[in-house]
């Protein structure tokens, strides 16, 4: 099951208000919290009871929290890779690793009695994760996350991204990565230029950043990575379909109510025998072979244009279309709708015989 999640910072912010969030987060059905202990100056008694609290809280709504470790916490701390026990007190649900140590250490780590979850950097792509696996793991306990970028322009490639989650998919290790809320205003360091895996996504509406992770087939689990997210962006995401690419869409005045009803409510699916220049789902016009489907709207088409193919067409009648590429329009297609400009690019994800739908942008 696919995982959404959000993030808390406590150094830059009050219990009261992780609480107030993660009961928020819960409501719309988000079970995974990110948070750091990044470090441990001031009053370390404090600090330590603070988040105790937090996690206490999010456990008792169900929800799993991982803990971000920096490598200099072990050692103020007094902890060693072979006693996470402080991590089990804290109430963990597991611990991420932002800087590893030598693959033995990890292995070690995931054979802890408390069966925390030890999550590792996934952003790298090196040979760490083979390594880890040549000192025999506990696989159960081992899961990936990408690093997030608050620096713009700092963000990884799509490409990198890619080889970077096929060596994890490799071996079957569960993976996540951040998105980037535009209504946060912190994380846990002072530059705030959003905070998002990819690079590409910093300016992207937070739902088409998720749709795209969970498209890829790469991602397993999201996480916002910046606080606090609006309401209406965790209630956006709770309604998301991650099994299925759900394209947001604006529908022309011209559209038919039938063709309406086909756009929104019928089931679609992509043709497995492909063309460059459409995606077709054809049991439209199977469905509604005795409709009339006049001709309308009939301009030049153009990629990520919605159609209907009408009567002039003959038995392609009522068949919805979505285009990849410009096209001549002969007049015998009704040019109905249109994908999101942003989401455009998610055409490139659907697969043949991939199911899809479409919701009012």
């Amino acid at each position: 099951m696919r995982k959404l999640g959000i993030s808390i910072y406590p150094e830059h912010s009050t219990v009261e208000k992780d609480k107030a969030y993660i009961a928020l987060a819960h409501k719309y059905g988000f079970k995974r919290v990110f948070t750091c202990l990044l470090s441990v100056n001031g009053d370390q008694e404090e600090i330590m009871k603070n988040f105790k609290e937090t996690i206490s809280f999010a456990n008792e709504l169900g929800m799993e929290v991982m803990v971000d470790i920096a490598p200099r916490v072990f050692g103020a701390l007094g902890i060693s890779y072979n006693d996470l026990s402080f991590f089990a007190e804290l109430g963990a649900y597991g611990i991420r690793l932002d800087m590893g140590f030598t693959g033995n250490e990890e292995a070690i780590m995931t054979h802890n009695p408390y069966g925390l979850k030890i999550e590792i950097n996934m952003s790298n792509a090196t040979n760490y994760l083979d390594n880890i696996m040549a000192y025999q793991p506990n696989r159960e306990n081992l899961v990936g996350s990408h690093n997030f970028y608050p620096h713009r322009y700092a963000g990884l490639s799509y490409s990198h991204f890619v080889t970077c989650c096929e060596l994890f998919k490799r071996h079957n290790v569960r993976t996540s990565a951040f998105v980037n809320s535009h209504e946060a205003t912190f994380g846990p360091w002072p530059v705030t230029e959003g905070l998002c895996t990819l690079e590409m996504h910093r300016d992207l509406p937070i739902t088409t950043q998720a749709k795209h992770l969970f498209a890829t087939g790469l991602i397993d689990d999201v996480v916002i990575a910046n606080s606090y997210a609006a309401e209406s962006e965790l209630q956006a995401l709770s309604v998301l379909n991650t099994q299925m690419l759900t394209f947001n869409a604006e529908l022309f005045e011209t559209i038919t109510e039938l063709e309406k009803k086909i756009v929104l409510d019928e089931f679609h699916f992509y043709r497995g025998d492909v063309s460059d220049y459409l995606i077709r789902s054809t049991q439209s016009r199977v469905k509604y072979k005795l409709e009339e489907f006049k001709p309308t709207y009939t301009p030049t088409i153009h990629r990520g244009d919605i159609l209907i193919e009408n009567e002039l067409y003959g038995q392609y009648k009522g068949e919805l279309q979505i285009a990849l590429k410009e096209m001549e329009n002969s007049g015998k297609t009704n040019v109905v709708g249109r994908i999101a400009e942003e989401e455009v690019f998610l055409l490139d994800f659907l697969k043949p015989w991939g199911k899809f739908q479409f919701t009012l942008k």
